[in-house]
């Protein structure tokens, strides 16, 4: 379900009747700044998780050592 030309041209006529032609570059840097700083947090949480897939995957290949028994 894709919008076509027409439903994005009425959609910025819409923007445009309701904020005015001042209004939008502000909006447009406020979504840029918006979107910027999702990727931002979101490669931010990317990085942690694979790390600690890493640490667990590495800690898991090691067998542990037991010291034997006296009995």
């Amino acid at each position: 379900m894709s919008l076509g030309i027409t439903e994005i041209l009425l959609i910025l006529v819409v923007i445009l009747l309701l904020f005015g032609g001042k209004r939008i570059p502000e909006i447009a840097r406020a979504l840029g700044r918006a979107s910027y700083e999702y990727k931002k947090a979101k490669n931010i949480l990317k990085e942690e998780a694979q790390g600690l897939k890493d640490a667990i995957e590495n800690d898991s290949d090691k067998p542990e050592e037991y010291q034997p028994k006296d009995v």
